[in-house]
């Protein structure tokens, strides 16, 4: 009897959290539509005033605080021990696999060329490309992975020489995170090495909680793939579906960094969301979201239980809704506050007729004065 049972929990519980979080097919939207990072973002008091917002925080808190009632309980345990049947071959090779996916990555956007790491991060040096290959051939080497991991973090420092940096903050965590795991894991000290899992799991979710703001800041970025593709809203009007989906990403980043059951079932919730985005948005959407796709797997997949930062904490039920808006002050104040020292309280673009821009008419070029200047002359042309 605990055999089936032992399945079917771990199953109603991934049920109940698909069902809670509307399904999010969104891809990065930087890498498909126009953009201009400068432009003004909407207050924030828009979103805590968005009903639709404290609805999806509501769901959330529901399925956090039940999730993790069931993972105190006898029946917590038995989904564990499913989840951990399921996963067992990838577990016990779980460095091997990581060091290949990320070696895959490189090679996939060496293959793709013109960028730095991301389809948004465009470049014209075709020595950035080689560079990125010699990465993931210094992967297969526990000697050479320390170099690979400053690599990576070669590649978005360079990035700086063409981008903005607050439009570089999207991938600084995942970067910073897949480099410190290179670095830890041909580490002597076991104490040292024992982290790298959770640096990785930790660069992952707070990249997902930060890009997840764009969909308050700037929801308007999202209405062009709105129009181009309808379905992605299952329905729902737009401005219902994007806060809830910026929800969904902020909250399930959030899982990332909780409990053993919870932030198993948050990865598998984003690992679906990420697939399903795969068929509308083609090859680009999978290149670039292929490495958080692999290390969803792998969180998925994790077994550990003890070495994780503030443990006690995360036992507590209580402790779910306080870190949940400790997260959400702090996230929220970065971004709009790191957004107005570096480009101020008014927009240094031209306006529309409806008083706010905030797409780019050159995708290839989104920080391009030049080219905003000849868009919004159009626009009123």
């Amino acid at each position: 009897m605990n055999t089936l049972r032992t399945p079917c929990i771990t199953i109603l519980l991934t049920s109940s959290l698909a069902a809670i979080w509307p399904a999010n097919a969104f891809a990065h939207v930087k890498w498909f539509a126009p953009y201009i990072v400068g432009a003004q973002p909407e207050p924030i008091s828009d979103t805590l005033t968005d009903t639709w917002f404290w609805v999806g925080i509501g769901l959330v808190l529901l399925f956090f605080i039940a999730t993790r009632l069931i993972e105190k309980s006898r029946f917590g345990e038995m989904a564990i021990s499913g989840l951990n049947f399921a996963t067992a071959p990838l577990w016990e090779r779980q460095d091997e696999y990581i060091r290949a996916i990320i070696a895959a990555f490189f090679v996939a956007i060496f293959a793709v060329g013109g960028v730095y790491l991301t389809p948004d991060l465009k470049t014209p040096a075709e020595w950035v490309s080689w560079m990125q290959l010699v990465i993931a051939c210094f992967v297969f080497s526990r000697r050479t992975m320390p170099i690979a991991g400053v690599g990576i973090v070669a590649l978005w420092l360079l990035a700086l020489r063409d981008y903005d940096l607050f439009h570089l903050f999207d991938y600084l965590a995942l970067g910073l995170g897949v480099a410190l795991y290179l670095i830890l894991e041909p580490a002597k000290s076991e104490n040292l090495r024992a982290r790298r899992f959770e640096v990785l799991r930790w660069g992952l979710a707070i990249a997902l909680m930060w890009s997840s703001l764009e969909k308050f800041a700037f929801p308007s970025w999202f209405y062009p793939l709105v129009v181009e593709k309808p379905f992605l809203t299952f329905g729902m009007p737009r401005d219902v579906f994007i806060p809830m989906a910026g929800v969904t990403e902020f909250t399930l980043g959030f899982g990332l960094l909780w409990t053993p059951l919870i932030r198993r079932l948050s990865a598998i919730a984003l690992l679906v969301i990420f697939t399903a985005a795969v068929w509308p948005f083609g090859r680009v959407d999978l290149i670039g979201h292929g490495l958080i796709m692999a290390i969803l797997i792998a969180v998925a997949a994790d077994q550990r239980r003890g070495v994780d930062l503030l443990t006690l904490l995360k036992q507590r039920v209580a402790s779910i809704p306080i870190s949940l808006a400790v997260m959400l002050v702090v996230f929220c104040t970065a971004y709009w506050g790191l957004h107005t020292a570096f480009y101020g309280n008014q927009q240094n673009i031209p306006a529309d007729v409806s008083g706010k821009t905030t797409h780019s008419f050159d995708p290839e070029h989104p920080h391009d004065a030049d080219t905003q200047d000849s868009g919004a002359e159009h626009r009123h042309d």
